[in-house]
């Protein structure tokens, strides 16, 4: 006998109250249309700190460190392609982390950052509602590492920011929108 999978939260909220209004509020007919997030891909790049070799080591430590306590995978790290000369960039050098986090721990990891992490952002309003490519894929820059609360700052020695993405299929940027705001997303208001 197979054990039944149980939804996430999020998960839940989305199939059994989104998705309805999504068909309804754009149309749709046939619940294959409806735009679905695929995977959430986290990155931090480390290459303009990589000159000074005495920290080497210690920066890549703490961001592999920081990326798998946040996201419950170890991260990968990335080669430089091409050589640029004016950012003294060298080809295959390193220059960042990435974890892509794909189904359960998709849906846990965006319930943390928008339910624990984003509040803890100082002077927080809200993120940009503009940051939408022709996809409907979204991307957030954070600035430290310091709002998840699984970080402890004392243990840390190297402050850093990280990009996150979420990756949508079948959507545009209005879908995209209307499914982060209905799961909870803290988009910034605009006042009249």
């Amino acid at each position: 006998m197979v054990a039944q999978k149980t939804k996430t939260r999020l998960e839940a909220k989305y199939q059994d109250e989104i998705m309805p209004k999504l068909m309804e509020k754009f149309g749709l007919k046939n619940v294959l249309q409806l735009p679905r997030m695929s995977k959430i891909v986290v990155n931090v790049g480390i290459g303009r700190h990589l000159e000074n070799q005495k920290l080497k080591q210690d920066i890549a430590d703490t961001v592999v460190s920081t990326l798998t306590q946040i996201s419950g995978q170890r991260p990968v790290l990335r080669l430089a392609k091409k050589s640029v000369a004016n950012f003294k960039v060298r080809e295959g050098a390193p220059s960042g982390y990435m974890v892509t986090v794909r189904r359960d721990r998709m849906w846990h990891f965006l319930d943390r950052l928008m339910n624990l992490a984003m509040p803890r952002i100082r002077d927080f309003r809200g993120v940009k509602g503009g940051a939408f490519d022709k996809a409907g894929n979204y991307s957030i820059g954070l600035t430290e590492q310091a709002i998840w609360p699984e970080i402890n700052m004392a243990q840390v020695s190297f402050s850093h920011g990280m990009n996150v993405n979420i990756c949508f299929e079948r959507s545009n940027p209005e879908m995209s929108r209307f499914l982060l705001e209905e799961l909870g997303m803290p988009f910034e208001r605009k006042d009249d």
